[in-house]
């Protein structure tokens, strides 16, 4: 299974990467919403809260690629990563990190089929955080409102 056997490949674990991203990232910032709302504490501390989880959030969805990347590397017909060698998992989990964040490709580049996941993950990495700023400036406009009042 080589040439368009491994493109079909790394499309559907990019499809099975990106579903998992999506889906973790409204369920995980519904329960952060829900949890936010009863809240008791001050206000401060919520706003300080939301920012910690979301960046969990992030390296959760950071985690879910690198294991996609790093299983499909173990099918040499599916590409690689070229420059310094990938030695283990957080190797992956770096270049993941730098590919999510749009930061871009520096000592390590993909190769091969996994370039899809690769363009693709920086795509969705982009619109994942973009929907966590706007879940925290929400929850940052709550908070000015809530010290306007003062």
């Amino acid at each position: 299974m080589q040439g368009a056997g491994a493109h079909v490949l790394v499309v559907a674990a990019t499809l099975i990467a990106v579903g998992a991203c999506v889906l973790l990232q409204y369920e995980y910032l519904v329960l952060l919403w829900r949890r936010l709302s009863v809240h008791a504490g001050h206000r401060r501390v919520k706003v300080l809260y939301a920012i910690f989880a979301v960046l969990v959030l992030h390296m959760l969805e950071i985690c879910i690629f690198a294991l996609a990347l790093w299983l499909l590397t173990r099918w040499p017909a599916a590409g690689g990563l070229g420059g310094e060698q990938a030695r283990g998992f957080f190797d992956y989990l770096y270049f993941s990190a730098m590919t999510f964040t749009t930061v871009g490709f520096g000592e390590m580049w993909p190769l091969g089929a996994i370039r899809f996941l690769c363009a693709v993950e920086a795509l969705t990495g982009f619109v994942l955080i973009t929907w966590s700023a706007a879940f925290t400036y929400l929850e940052m406009e709550k908070f000015w409102r809530s010290e306007e009042m003062k």
